[in-house]
């Protein structure tokens, strides 16, 4: 085990969040599963994937906003520090939280993959089994690398994940269940990937 590796699995939560608040913009740091993870930093394509889901979920749900970066305290014991790309909340939910809010009241996270090495360990594993745990009903994986969309919904808090996971190309429709109870068209999200 390296000295980095040992560093990281004795770190205490306060000492990740000292870190992370020290972080240039630049740099989105996480703290899942005893592990720092480092976000790449979105493109144009990511950022306009965000927005386009932004306006589905308002035009639907006028009520709920769609935050982007905020952090989310994640894992069965509070430890776990997540930064997804949105969350879906009612409105004005999150203010006064900070940095790093309960997820209590988070309808839906949303991930977008970047094309980095850590999107299959991160976004593919470790989150939805994170935000499984902490309840949020709703996880929505918009994969550019295989170019799907995935519904995670009826979250296993005991285990973590989900149980029910629905998987649709870039192109289909697929339906987010409720809270959201929505069909998405996905065909323009093939003009945003490589």
């Amino acid at each position: 085990m390296t000295v980095m590796a040992e560093r990281t699995s004795q770190m205490s939560v306060e000492e990740f969040e000292t870190i992370a608040s020290a972080a240039p913009e630049t740099v989105t740091l996480e703290f899942i599963d005893g592990r720092i993870g480092v976000k790449k930093v979105t493109d144009g394509d990511h950022s306009t994937i965000v927005s386009w889901l932004a306006r589905r979920c308002m035009q639907h749900r006028p009520d709920l906003d769609l935050y982007q970066s905020q952090g989310l305290r994640v894992d069965a014991y509070r430890e776990g520090r997540a930064k997804p790309d949105a969350v879906l909340a009612p409105e004005a939910h999150f203010a006064g939280h900070g940095e790093w809010a309960d997820p209590d009241g988070a309808l839906m996270v949303v991930e977008v993959t970047s094309y980095d090495s850590d999107t299959d360990r991160r976004d593919r594993h470790e989150k939805p089994t994170a935000y499984g745990q902490a309840g949020i009903p709703l996880y929505l994986l918009i994969d550019r690398d295989s170019c799907t969309l995935t519904v995670h919904s009826n979250p296993a808090r005991q285990i973590g994940g989900y149980r029910d996971i629905h998987t649709a190309k870039f192109g289909e429709k697929i339906r987010i269940p409720g809270p959201m109870n929505i069909e998405l068209d996905t065909e323009i999200l093939k003009n945003y990937v490589r």
